[in-house]
């Protein structure tokens, strides 16, 4: 045998023992596995998506994933509950100058009614975070759903011009369970959806919200008219109140019998690395640094900010909008507004969807940033031209973009910061956006009181244009979907040159463990 095929030898004899020593699994793992197909740790580099050349001899198994039916039952009964919880923020705001007269209280104390909602979501993230983290999502939306209920509950009782400190206490119970919900849509994508779906998933967990805004918009207007007779107010009133305490209630039933932590079987390659986590590997202190500490995800949370905070600003606003160039319209007040929330709906979907099948998170999140400014430009300009058909076309152009550019910051949140946890990156975008929702409310109202409507818009117009350049300095680093991708081995032949085989657990389909079921 001469030198050159001593040579060889060696190197597969050195090549099966590597096999044996790192990745052979043991017959209890084989069974549980089933088989193997082996990839490499991904580079470091930012945007690609090609296996790192330095460690080729490290090889990792594939491990079992299924999507279960059962994930849109889930999706279901949380998008339920949010809607309800977001129907409750705005039943006093949409008809604002009918709850001024029938409680006796200033335009400051009524949109305090809708700010209870972003004060109190601040203080109470972080241990609500740390509840998710230590106790999971079931424990969460069970808490959050029977907050939702008590304070409809409450509010039953303050029709009465004398109870405003009550109805006000029944808002502050309501609020509170509004941190158990805005921080769930990416983690409950993520514990019940496949890598293709996660993005969709988030969005329709997200629509659940805008649907109670929607209704939010257009059933107070309805269900309370502008009437004189007192008595006859507070029976409308405590009409609707009724409606919000049963449905609230049917919800938190309907979360106690039937919502689950997670499925068995994890949905996704990320997920299944995600549970093998051990516990003492995860701090929930160092988790929150590692955010901090991590300038892409910062630059999100302020541009996210910047632009959920000018759409609270305007959800609770709307109605003073309107009535000011448009006397007596409270009932379309609450149309434009379902109109901003329900073109919002189609853009959140569609944007989801979108990611799914491009991945392109920087790019669409900056253009639909773009699009909300120009649609926030269409309707300041228009709001005053004195035909209501405009305002309605601009305030949906608007709402497309503004309200669609939600589930995206949720989505490239947990993006740029895979592998902490989704309730943590969306906690804080979402505490983010409470801040600049209070800032924007108080800020634009005082504005519209001294200078008028436009000069408000124009304000709001101001803040989302630093916002797009903000999302511009973004430097995209998409963590989740690089542990997701399913690459090709490389070995190195003993001439020294690379080979590729194809990594057999990877099909155009997916991966072949991923069942449903």
């Amino acid at each position: 045998m001469n030198s050159q095929d001593e040579l060889s030898h060696e190197w597969a004899d050195s090549l099966d023992k590597a096999r044996v020593n790192d990745c052979t699994p043991t017959g209890k793992e084989r069974n549980s596995l089933r088989e193997y197909a082996h990839c490499l740790p991904l580079g470091d580099g930012d945007d690609t998506l090609e296996p790192s050349a330095i460690d080729t001899a490290r090889l990792f198994p594939l491990m079992e994933t299924r999507l279960y039916k059962r994930r849109w039952v889930m999706l279901f009964i949380f998008s339920a509950y949010s809607m309800s919880n977001a129907f409750m923020w705005l039943q006093y705001g949409i008809i604002s100058n009918i709850f001024m007269r029938f409680y006796s209280i200033g335009t400051l104390a009524i949109d305090w009614l809708s700010m209870i909602y972003f004060l109190t979501y601040i203080p109470l993230i972080l241990p609500v975070m740390w509840l998710l983290d230590n106790r999971g999502i079931r424990d969460v939306v069970v808490v959050g759903s029977a907050y939702n209920c008590i304070g409809a509950w409450i509010k039953t009782g303050s029709a009465d011009p004398s109870m405003f400190a009550l109805t006000f206490f029944g808002q502050f119970v309501c609020s509170v369970a509004t941190v158990y919900i805005l921080g769930i849509p990416s983690r409950l994508a993520s514990l019940w959806f496949g890598q293709q779906e996660v993005s969709t998933a988030c969005s329709i967990g997200v629509l659940g919200n805008q649907l109670g805004i929607a209704i939010g918009f257009l059933v107070p207007p309805i269900l309370v008219p502008n009437v004189d007779d007192m008595d006859e107010l507070a029976h409308h009133i405590s009409i609707m109140f009724y409606i919000s305490a049963g449905m609230a209630t049917a919800i938190l039933v309907l979360v106690v019998i039937v919502f689950q932590e997670k499925p068995e079987i994890p949905p996704s390659q990320a997920q299944a690395q995600a549970r093998n986590m051990q516990p003492d590997e995860y701090s929930y202190t160092a988790s929150i640094l590692s955010l901090l500490r991590n300038k892409p995800f910062m630059l999100l949370v302020v541009s996210y900010g910047l632009n959920v905070g000018c759409f609270y600003a305007i959800s609770t606003l709307l109605n003073r909008m309107i009535i000011e160039h448009y006397p007596g319209e409270e009932v379309n007040a609450g149309r434009i507004g379902l109109t901003i929330v329900i073109a919002g709906m189609a853009g959140s979907l569609i944007c989801g969807i979108w990611l799914d099948k491009t991945k392109t998170y920087k790019q669409t999140t900056l253009a639909v940033y773009i699009l909300s400014l120009t649609g926030m430009l269409a309707y300041t300009f228009t709001l005053n031209l004195g035909h209501l058909w405009v305002v309605f076309v601009t305030a949906g152009v608007l709402g497309f973009f503004m309200t669609g550019y939600l589930p995206l910051g949720f989505e490239y949140a947990v993006e740029l910061t895979y592998p902490e946890s989704e309730g943590t990156s969306s906690g804080l975008l979402n505490c983010s956006a409470q801040i600049f929702g209070i800032i924007f409310t108080i800020a634009q109202g005082k504005i519209m009181d001294y200078w008028g409507t436009l000069a408000g818009n124009i304000f709001l117009c101001i803040f989302l244009l630093i916002g797009t350049v903000v999302t511009g300095f973004i430097k995209s680093d998409l963590r989740r979907q690089k542990a997701n991708q399913q690459v090709e081995v490389q070995t190195v032949s003993p001439a020294g040159s690379l080979s590729s085989v194809q990594d057999y657990g990877a099909t155009s389909c997916g991966s072949p463990w991923q069942q449903q079921s």
